[in-house]
């Protein structure tokens, strides 16, 4: 995700799941673990995530999974996704 002028601040939690290429419910989870800020917007509660957000909780995420694989708990380049 870069940070074009034209670009919208604040995305939805569709657009998120779509840029981190992952279902819209592990979204969710991260914004109710506190893993991902986001907040909610009028009545009907609408949630918006801001984008330097995401690209917070990307660079935490890099940093986390380099952790792992320097500690052994993960195997360098191993990826299990879900079918």
């Amino acid at each position: 995700m870069t940070a074009e002028p034209n670009q919208p601040r604040f995305l939805t939690m569709a657009q998120v799941a779509d840029e981190l290429n992952v279902k819209q419910s592990l979204v969710q989870g991260l914004i109710r673990t506190g893993e991902l800020r986001a907040f909610q917007v009028g009545g009907r509660g609408m949630w918006r995530i801001g984008r330097r957000d995401v690209e917070d909780y990307i660079d935490q995420a890099y940093r986390r999974t380099a952790e792992r694989i320097a500690a052994g708990e993960l195997e360098d380049g191993t990826e299990a996704e879900e079918a």
